[in-house]
């Protein structure tokens, strides 16, 4: 399904192949965010909550810039991918105005945008189905994001030290999943072309 005729009837997805390098940044950014959690595992509470804060913050741009990149008139609906910027957005400036936020607090704000943000890209992947093959990678991505907010709901009292490899293995997965996602977008684009 992943001929021209078959793009031309789903021009609401155009938009996402096209900038399939927007979500390659996505995940060489969560990539990076993981990394780092592992290279500084002693990190203090205010350092981890500033670190968390500039990813979403950069996830949340990142996701805004995809939804609105377009070379199409109208450009389809892409709300599920504005919102998920949205609410990274929201995320990082939340985190940066009120960065003495406790552990348990910072706990179940990440767990509620994990959720959100897992919904929102499952149903963009049920909506990318009728586009391209191979779409699990960003519902897989979605559901990996459900699995972790739900896990640190029902653990809060983990230790910091856990939470932030937690974090950093998430992103990683992320990451791997975002970048797996953006080749075969642009497979598709280069197919298309």
């Amino acid at each position: 399904m992943t001929n021209g005729t078959a793009l031309g009837r789903f021009s609401e997805i155009t938009w996402l192949i096209d900038n399939w390098w927007l979500i390659l940044l996505r995940g060489i950014a969560a990539i990076l965010f993981g990394v780092l959690t592992f290279l500084w595992p002693s990190l203090s509470l205010l350092s981890i909550v500033l670190l968390w804060g500039a990813f979403a913050f950069v996830d949340g741009i990142l996701a805004i810039a995809t939804a609105f990149m377009t070379k199409q008139p109208g450009g389809g609906s892409r709300w599920w991918m504005g919102l998920v910027g949205l609410l990274g957005v929201a995320a990082g400036l939340l985190t940066f105005f009120a960065p003495a936020v406790t552990a348990f607090g910072l706990l179940l704000y990440f767990s509620a945008w994990l959720i959100a943000m897992g919904l929102l890209q499952i149903i963009g992947a049920i909506r990318l189905r009728k586009a391209i093959d191979n779409e699990w990678m960003l519902a897989l991505s979605g559901l990996a994001s459900v699995i972790l907010g739900a896990l640190l709901i029902g653990y809060p009292l983990t230790g910091l030290l856990s939470v932030a490899w937690m974090i950093g293995i998430f992103a990683l997965i992320v990451g791997i999943f975002y970048i797996g996602l953006s080749l075969r977008l642009r497979k598709v684009k280069d197919a298309a072309a």
